[in-house]
């Protein structure tokens, strides 16, 4: 089986199986949509789901938490990873967002990239969840994964590279969900140890590269 057939084939089944699929993180608005991505990185998004409720009730927009200090912002997040960086970046971003964005969240990946703490996985998340666009958000899992089962050459050393060559060869309508099938697999079936090679659809298919 070539590349294409194997793109064909994992998505024909996920198209099937899970036609309907989003992120795990919990959210109210778009702000706080980009709260949780910024706080989930290198942390379980069933740790941010424990964290985010109060967070967001004491901070529910940008106007809100661009009030705030960082050491107000740490007692909510202090059991993430990181939670030193992550809330002065929630603070600062918040912040950016009041004095150059009127308090919204902005559409434009450029724009997003310039807020504290949100780098590009970040701003396509946001773009692919809330906006619906086509954006392919590479983390650990969707890297891993598409490496193992052989969607990417090994070439495809770096998230963007992975990136591009996902997009390259994924139907722009279906790369919104693709990201959420690529990471959930990674999640759950095909983990960073001890992959569930046994309950993994795509087993036969599957050039396990590690």
């Amino acid at each position: 089986m070539n590349r294409r057939q194997r793109y064909q084939y994992i998505l024909g089944y996920f198209q099937e199986k899970m036609p309907v699929v989003t992120t795990e993180l919990e959210f109210g608005n778009v702000f706080q949509l980009l709260c949780a991505t910024l706080l989930s990185a290198q942390c379980t998004d069933k740790r941010i789901n424990q964290v985010t409720p109060a967070l967001f009730k004491a901070y529910p927009t940008a106007r809100e938490m661009a009030k705030a200090e960082v050491e107000d912002v740490l007692e909510y997040v202090k059991s993430v990873s990181y939670p030193n960086s992550k809330s002065k970046h929630l603070v600062e971003m918040a912040r950016m967002l009041v004095s150059d964005f009127g308090g919204e969240v902005p559409d434009r990946p450029e724009d997003l990239v310039k807020l504290p703490g949100v780098g590009r996985k970040t701003a396509n998340v946001i773009q692919a969840v809330w906006f619906g666009r086509s954006a392919m958000a590479v983390d650990t899992h969707v890297f891993r994964v598409s490496h193992r089962m052989g969607l990417v050459p090994k070439t495809a050393n770096t998230p963007r590279k992975v990136e591009e060559a996902l997009m390259r060869n994924i139907p722009a309508e279906d790369v919104p969900n693709a990201h959420h099938w690529l990471l959930l697999h990674g999640r759950y079936v095909c983990t960073s140890r001890s992959p569930h090679c046994d309950k993994c659809p795509f087993s036969e298919i599957c050039p396990k590269e590690l």
